[in-house]
């Protein structure tokens, strides 16, 4: 059956709060993301606080590899271990899938700088080192996660928001005169498998996430995602989806605005779902149990009112395509 789900980001600092809200309206519930608090609690922060072997700190500019140890990459290993506790206090005994988010190695090499600076992205060696480092500390953070929610199934996203600029050489330079040289598909397919198949031997399920407008269907699916989570509204119906879809990949259709808005109704949504799959001649039996409905991005600049909203009208699109 269709079942709603988020993306990873909820507004405000209440983290109990937020997961209860969660726990209450998707039938996919996930650990969520609250940026509110600071970029500790960021996708990045997050994702910097489980790697295995590197060590960050924050900068002036940002993020940076290489530079030792610092206070922030400490509070964000606190943050995400005290949100952890209490996600188990509150779904140890869940049963059924349940996520947990990363960010993607191609655009944590496009987001965070190695130690003289610039992204780790303009360089061969340093887009490697991070790939593997997050591959090594993602699977000692799945088989701690699967520890904590025994009874579920565990569902890793990882998110990938920079992956077609990475691609198409669209990432800027420090000096911002030029662009960092694109990543060749055989490369981004090397990096992006060797987390899959982390999270894979770790004993969970690999989704990715990515609200670019040029998602590369093709090279997701051939990393051995089983699921792609997109933007309906920046999708196009192109061959690409059918065939992956027919080859097993789900699809996670994003179609609930993330802010604030009104005159949405799961009616709507539904219909906008039903004519994407139409245009390939999918009717309803082939898509049964294969479908999540989503907001389009993470909810973190949502107002909690409708951060509550969204979850459950994604919840009701899901029950209206047949969850």
């Amino acid at each position: 059956m269709a079942v709603g789900t988020g993306i990873g980001s909820m507004p405000g600092t209440d983290f109990e709060e937020s997961l209860r809200v969660i726990l209450d309206e998707v039938g996919l519930p996930y650990v969520p993301e609250l940026p509110g608090r600071g970029v500790h609690a960021g996708m990045i922060g997050r994702t910097l606080a489980i790697l295995a072997g590197l060590e960050a700190d924050l900068q002036p500019d940002g993020w940076r590899i290489g530079v030792g140890e610092g206070a922030d990459v400490r509070r964000a290993r606190s943050l995400l271990a005290q949100d952890l506790d209490v996600a188990e206090e509150l779904a140890h005994e869940h049963e059924g899938p349940i996520k947990i988010q990363v960010t993607g190695p191609l655009t944590l090499a496009a987001t965070v700088e190695r130690p003289r600076g610039d992204k780790m992205l303009a360089d061969h060696g340093a887009r490697r080192e991070i790939a593997q480092s997050l591959a090594e500390g993602l699977g000692a953070h799945v088989r701690d996660a699967r520890r904590r929610f025994a009874r579920a199934d565990l569902v890793v996203q990882v998110d990938e928001p920079a992956i077609a600029a990475v691609l198409d050489g669209g990432i800027p330079t420090a000096s911002g005169w030029s662009r960092h040289r694109s990543v060749h598909p055989p490369e981004a397919d090397e990096l992006l498998r060797g987390v899959v198949e982390s999270i894979v031997d770790a004993g969970a399920r690999p989704v990715v996430h990515s609200c670019a407008s040029d998602v590369p269907v093709g090279l997701l699916a051939g990393a051995g995602f089983t699921a792609i989570s997109f933007d309906l509204g920046l999708a196009r119906p192109a061959d690409v989806w059918a065939e992956s879809f027919e080859q097993g990949v789900d699809l996670w259709f994003g179609v609930v605005p993330s802010t604030d808005t009104t005159g949405v109704t799961d009616t709507l949504l539904a219909g906008r779902i039903e004519t994407f799959l139409g245009h390939f001649g999918f009717e309803a039996e082939a898509y049964a149990g294969r479908l999540v409905v989503t907001p389009t991005c993470g909810l973190a600049g949502a107002s909690p009112h409708w951060a509550r909203a969204a979850t459950s009208l994604a919840t009701a699109t899901a029950v209206r395509l047949g969850g």
